[in-house]
């Protein structure tokens, strides 16, 4: 059993790295969606000292205007460079909250005479918005709450320093304990999601693929071959259908074991061939604008394929020929090469009735068994 770790906010480092992606798209949103915040409250609080508003002064406008224009350099590359600050997520998490905790001290330290509201704000809202490790979340909040009791004691009467002391005992606690629920919760909620996304794939990839060959079986194959037809416009895509040669007698003399080992070796050969081995992932992830063939099995001993990336028919009937090339050079236990007919027809240029195509293919097929089989037919 793997050890749970308190760095890892009780959960295991493994976890806490399988999460590790949604951990970092969730710090860039926070930072992005704080340190919005905090370029407008600077924007008022600069107007406010401007013109002397409630209790501000005009000799902080420097000081909210250099707030303003380091929140504001922060957030255009957190808003140009997404993928930027996710990859360097450890560092735009720790200067957000030097940013942040900062303020709230130097805030403390130009009004002498109040007791400090911006620094335990801070505290709270850096604690329950950012996840990262425990131990250095810890660090940070006690290191700064150090910082800002010593700025209260150099700035400000004794009185009020003592009152910054206690109220900032309490809420750095508070941070500290509420920054372990936080993120414990929301690892939670993420490792809850992965397992809901991962038994969707398993269910998708169960209802799209043949558990035989792991070819996708019959709906599957035409609902994406008609979504792929649609979107790709200007390519020349060619229907294959594959019957195997000589299987009924494969199933009477060697028996339905046998036969299935067959199958399931075609299915090899056949992703080998078209270099779709590994393909087998959810067919809602896919990119069906490449250019990458399909392999279905229609049952039995029946596949078909789409054939993309080939610019012309003797193109794709040599890619068949290939195949058929490596199946006659199977042998395992009894079985001496596997033989089978081939029918090949090209989808024309807005073709929307895929069903005609299919027809097309299957006429030649049964053209290629009739002549002898083992054959390339062409409709």
């Amino acid at each position: 059993m793997t050890k749970r770790s308190f760095n890892h906010y009780g959960y295991t480092k493994d976890s806490y790295i399988e999460c590790s992606k949604m951990i970092r798209a969730t710090n860039r949103n926070h930072i992005l969606i704080l340190n919005s915040w905090f370029f407008a409250v600077n924007i008022f609080y600069m107007i406010f000292a401007y013109f002397n508003l409630f209790g501000a002064s005009q000799e902080q406008v420097l000081f909210y205007l250099i707030s303003i224009i380091i929140s504001f350099a922060f957030g255009l590359w957190i808003f140009l460079k997404p993928e930027e600050v996710e990859r360097h997520n450890y560092f735009a998490v720790i200067f957000s909250i030097f940013l942040l905790l900062t303020y709230g001290i130097l805030s403390s330290a130009t009004q002498p005479y109040m007791q400090a509201s911006m620094f335990p704000i801070m505290l709270i809202i850096t604690a329950i918005s950012y996840t990262g490790r425990m131990y250095l979340m810890m660090l940070m909040t006690i290191v700064a709450s150090g910082v800002f009791l010593y700025t209260s004691y150099k700035f400000k009467t004794f009185s009020i320093a003592y009152r910054d002391s206690y109220n900032v005992a309490i809420v750095a606690t508070l941070a500290i304990i509420l920054h372990y629920t936080f993120q414990r919760i929301r690892i939670a909620q993420y490792i809850l999601f992965q397992k809901d996304q991962q038994t969707r794939r398993e269910l998708e990839i169960k209802s799209s693929f043949d558990a035989l060959t792991m070819l996708m079986n019959r709906g599957c194959f035409f609902s994406v071959m008609e979504e792929m037809v649609r979107i790709a416009k200007g390519e020349r895509m060619f229907l294959c259908l594959l019957d195997l040669d000589g299987f009924k007698g494969i199933n009477d003399t060697l028996g339905h074991q046998m036969g299935d080992k067959v199958i399931q070796t075609v299915g090899k050969v056949i992703l080998k061939t078209l270099e779709l081995e590994g393909k087998n992932q959810c067919v809602s992830e896919w990119d069906l604008k490449s250019p990458t063939s399909l392999a279905g099995r229609l049952g039995g001993d029946e596949f078909i394929i789409l054939m993309r990336g080939a610019n012309s028919m003797k193109e794709s009937e040599d890619k068949m020929r290939n195949l058929m090339e490596s199946l006659s050079e199977v042998k395992f236990d009894g079985i001496d090469g596997i033989r089978t007919s081939v029918g090949i027809t090209e989808i024309k240029e807005g073709e929307s009735d895929l069903d005609t195509a299919y027809k097309r293919a299957d006429e030649a097929l049964y053209e290629s068994k009739r002549g002898g089989k083992n054959k390339i037919s062409i409709g």
